[in-house]
């Protein structure tokens, strides 16, 4: 039973380890002063932090991982493991979080 438990345990973490790191500390990217968005056309979450980026009339460079392999080798030195990831003047935040994103701005 304890096994089965450990078990379980671990794969939670496994599957919100973005919301893990963010509760343990936001992760750093370059801390350059811009807002990256690194995104697929195809996204729909990607789609609605373009739509929040625009409401929140945040300046940003949206960098399409499919189409740059510059853009695809930062996304994975950043550990990006899915689109889209946000990075916020150093603060990066994966998936689509608009309370992280506002709290990021």
């Amino acid at each position: 039973m304890k096994k089965l438990l450990l078990l379980l345990t671990a794969l939670a973490l496994y599957q919100h380890w973005d919301t893990v790191q963010r509760w343990l500390g936001p992760a750093q990217a370059s801390g350059h002063g811009e807002v990256i968005l690194y995104a697929t056309q195809w996204c729909g979450y990607c789609a609605k932090t373009r739509v929040l980026l625009a409401e929140e009339d945040i300046a940003y460079r949206e960098v399409d991982i499919e189409k740059s392999p510059a853009g695809q080798a930062e996304f994975q030195a950043l550990g990006g493991r899915g689109v889209p990831l946000l990075d916020v003047r150093g603060t990066l935040i994966h998936g689509y979080d608009p309370r992280a994103m506002r709290a990021a701005f």
